[in-house]
């Protein structure tokens, strides 16, 4: 079996993850996220159509000239459809009317449509629950810590249990980092916004991240008592024992989300997008950021 010097080029591999992270960290703090609805609140508009009622791709179509923010349309039941967007303005609630008369008269012009309400709606993720948010992220961080310098108490030489899981916390949080940032570029030159389900999306990364590092760790874990190489020669040859295991399952996870980013709905590709963008930072991070934090580490103890 080929064994790849991975951790003896360590300073590479640490290299473009900072380069990248401070990138993503730069664009965050400056460009910020585009907020959708969720987060800013807006408008709800739900009408009825009497007749042949459009596709939600048609509606979307339709009203794209408008380039209406946050958009989100959906039928309810035979007739009627429900829209939510930013923009509260009366001009804009007329010309969404208007629109959507003439996307009803174009398969028969005795089509009509009734306006059944308009309203001002709140975001649905208020100041409070980010802070719990926050709260409960911290929380489950410091769980995760103290799990991980549990389970590998018998390991604690040449590098202490506790760095185990603070190697895996740090590859998390680049990897949740480089998912941020990267909407934070997607929002400011594509208006691409995140949502409920990218907080969802980001939370799912943070969770594959640490998983996929215990693994290789685990395997750290089980060679060292029996292995007649250095500690960077323990973990190397590791790594290359489940490089094959972790690229399999990642790429077998990518290929069918860009499928569904290619040919499913919109209303689901922001979540996709996040979960693609941080499974492959979460891959990367597993394998070239983890691992050789915990070899730099014992290089410095020495």
């Amino acid at each position: 079996m080929t064994n790849f010097k991975i951790i003896q080029k360590r300073n590479i591999w640490l290299g473009v993850s900072a380069g990248l992270f401070i990138v993503c960290l730069t664009a965050l703090f400056v460009w910020g996220l585009k907020l959708g609805i969720d987060f800013t609140g807006g408008s709800l508009l739900e009408v009825k159509f009497i007749g042949l009622r459009p596709t939600v791709n048609q509606v979307e179509a339709g009203l794209a000239d408008l380039k209406l923010s946050s958009l989100i349309v959906q039928p309810i039941g035979d007739q009627d459809m429900m829209l939510k967007f930013q923009e509260t303005s009366e001009e804009n609630h007329q010309a969404i009317l208007s629109k959507l008369g003439e996307l009803a008269k174009e398969k028969n012009k005795d089509n009509e449509i009734e306006e059944l309400r308009f309203e001002s709606v709140g975001p649905s993720i208020g100041a409070e629950l980010k802070i719990k948010s926050l709260w409960a992220i911290f929380f489950a961080l410091l769980a995760m810590l103290a799990y991980i310098t549990y389970a590998f108490r018998k390991v604690s030489r040449p590098v202490a249990s506790w760095k185990y899981a603070t190697s895996a916390i740090i590859a998390m949080f680049h990897d949740a980092v480089i998912t941020i940032g990267i909407f934070a570029i997607l929002g400011r030159f594509y208006d691409i916004e995140i949502n409920t389900a990218f907080v969802a999306a980001v939370l799912t990364v943070i969770g594959y991240s640490v998983h996929d590092s215990i693994v290789v760790f685990d395997r750290t874990r089980e060679n060292l008592p029996k292995s007649n190489e250095d500690f960077e020669g323990t973990v190397n040859t590791s790594l290359n024992q489940t490089l094959a295991r972790s690229l399999n399952t990642s790429l077998t996870s990518l290929l069918v989300l860009v499928s569904i980013i290619i040919f499913g709905g919109s209303s689901i590709r922001t979540f996709v997008l996040a979960l693609a963008i941080g499974i492959f930072a979460g891959t990367y991070s597993s394998i070239f950021v983890a691992s050789p934090i915990l070899v730099v580490w014992e290089k410095w103890k020495k």
